[in-house]
């Protein structure tokens, strides 16, 4: 009778442990992006904070305007908050709209095309047409001397101007019709700005449901209480897009 060869007998243990591996590290990786602690957050939620540390940082105010469908103009707005360690819903979640032709993907929105932007932005100054509001942000309010340039060819691209606008077109800050009643800027295309790639994109209030040209609209009630709760020492930060684009921006 032949002695069991000691090469087979070492290769199924090694061969066992090939075979688990894999396995062993998608619970692995699972049970870390379910480690966020959070309260009344959902899945996707969690699952982005956990896979975008690096992206989110030091922020602990997060808006989240997402959808599920890239043509859809309307969306889901939900305001999470970090304390103590633990992300919780500051709101229930509230319906808004965007751009009339939906999301662009990552990096694709261009000037004029009736998209909203993909990704995670800063949240800047407030501005409304009162001379303050209730808010932490920097505020400033809109006369009917301010505008907004989106003439990719002005010098002040992508800028709040004052007195008449170098530039071939722009928007009025203090509009006629109270969209800008109240709202907060998305420092989108600002860091650097780059022309052609997006210019004015703004929280703000939404007008009998209608889309935007692609900012983020919403209730005044609840651009209100989203002014009183952001906070600049908690660095907010919004991130939009559909939830399958998002899912692809690089993580941390």
């Amino acid at each position: 009778m032949l002695k069991p060869s000691r090469f087979r007998v070492g290769l199924i243990p090694f061969v066992f442990m090939m075979a688990i591996l894999p396995i062993l590290f998608s619970c692995a990786a699972y049970r870390v992006e379910e480690s966020v602690p959070s309260a009344g957050v959902n899945r996707f939620i969690k699952k982005f904070i956990a896979r975008h540390i690096a992206q989110i940082g030091e922020s602990e105010q997060l808006i989240f305007a997402t959808n599920r469908d890239f043509a859809s103009f309307i969306v889901t707005i939900r305001a999470v908050e970090k304390e103590n360690g633990m992300w919780h819903l500051v709101f229930p979640a509230v319906t808004g709209s965007i751009g009339e032709k939906g999301f662009a993907a990552i990096d694709d929105k261009r000037e004029g095309d009736g998209k909203s932007p993909t990704g995670i932005f800063p949240l800047g100054i407030a501005f409304g047409y009162d001379p303050s509001v209730v808010t932490k942000m920097p505020y400033r309010q809109a006369t009917d001397d301010d505008f907004w340039v989106d003439d990719v060819n002005s010098e002040d691209y992508n800028k709040w101007v004052e007195g008449d606008p170098n530039a071939a077109s722009w928007e009025k800050m203090k509009r006629d019709d109270d969209q800008y009643k109240f709202g907060v800027v998305i420092e989108y295309n600002m860091h650097p700005i780059v022309k052609g790639k997006g210019s004015a994109i703004f929280l703000h209030v939404r007008k009998d449901g209608d889309s935007t040209l692609g900012c983020v609209s919403m209730s005044e009630e609840m651009i209100l209480k989203i002014l009183g709760w952001l906070d600049p020492a908690k660095k907010p930060l919004i991130i939009m897009g559909t939830e399958s684009e998002l899912r692809g921006i690089r993580s941390r």
